[in-house]
């Protein structure tokens, strides 16, 4: 019953995470901002109106928004709440979750080319580009825990990282930092895109969806906020104890997710957006992050001190 509650309130929170880091950019920048439900007032906003779908698209531009979703949320459902588990789990899950990202990404990629815009085809180009680099420094992050706790299930993983060799805490805070560099690349987030510009040429996730509108345009948005959802979830599991009690540890949880997110705020308030050029730089920072922990997890379990 606590797990189904805790899932609830996950999947009604990207939004209102969301709007706090507009919040955050607002009070940095000495404004008032708007409320921090906004995200919500906008996504009932769309739903209720109507679309405009291009005549030269294919079903594939219709369904990828509801594919994306859909897979996201199975995603999110593989991932274990601390203490509490999760609600698949299995041998390799871990593998799975991977790929139901890269599903969501895939098809939103694909509904890009089927508009047959030039400025959707430069997006798409730049998104499939940086993903090959996040997505393979993700497998090392994860292919570390499976090495520094011998699992190879995220449950099982997540259960027992906290009860490994005192050489952990530095692996984890290399992995936080690959997970945190995920977290800014995934959600479109400053200084790797910027969700509220509008100049096409430097935009890469937005201009990919910008011949969607209404409810297709809401579900986009909402997948968007709950894949940074996910990635601070991950980081919250590797931080909070699976010794802690139910709830204490569901309000350690709570509160690692709602920092993580108001650390994007302050980082995008600090910080402008890198230029195109300098955008795999910085992204290939996780990778080194990621190949760093994996070492020394590796130098400690077979090829150092014992």
């Amino acid at each position: 019953m606590l797990l189904a509650v805790a899932e609830f309130v996950i999947i009604i929170s990207p939004l209102f995470l969301v709007g706090l880091i507009s919040k955050v950019k607002a009070l940095w920048g000495g404004r008032r901002g708007a409320p921090v439900v906004q995200p919500y007032f906008d996504f009932l906003k769309l739903m209720g109106k109507g679309e405009i779908i291009s005549t030269v698209t294919s079903p594939v531009f219709r369904i990828a928004p509801s594919v994306g979703i859909a897979a996201t949320l199975f995603a999110l459902f593989i991932l274990p709440v601390p203490v509490l588990g999760s609600v698949f789990h299995f041998e390799g899950d871990f593998v799975l979750f991977a790929y139901l990202l890269g599903m969501a990404k895939f098809v939103m990629v694909l509904a890009a080319l089927d508009t047959g815009s030039s400025f959707e085809g430069i997006g798409a180009s730049r998104e499939v580009t940086y993903s090959t680099i996040v997505e393979t420094a993700f497998f090392v992050v994860i292919g570390s825990l499976a090495l520094l706790t011998s699992h190879f299930s995220f449950e099982t993983i997540f259960a027992s990282v906290n009860m490994v060799a005192g050489y952990s805490p530095l692996v984890k805070i290399l992995l936080l930092a690959s997970l945190f560099i995920m977290l800014l690349a995934e959600g479109s987030r400053v200084p790797v895109d910027d969700p509220n510009t509008h100049l096409e040429l430097t935009m890469i996730h937005e201009v990919m969806v910008l011949d969607y509108s209404g409810p297709d345009l809401a579900f986009i948005q909402y997948t968007v906020s709950l894949k940074m959802t996910i990635i601070a979830i991950l980081m919250a599991d590797l931080l909070v104890p699976s010794s802690t009690p139910p709830i204490p540890a569901l309000g350690l949880f709570a509160v690692i997710v709602v920092s993580v997110f108001l650390l994007v705020g302050a980082v995008e308030s600090l910080i402008a957006r890198s230029r195109i050029s300098h955008i795999p730089q910085f992204l290939f920072l996780m990778t080194t992050f990621s190949l760093t922990a994996f070492a020394v997890a590796a130098f400690f379990l077979f090829g150092g001190v014992k």
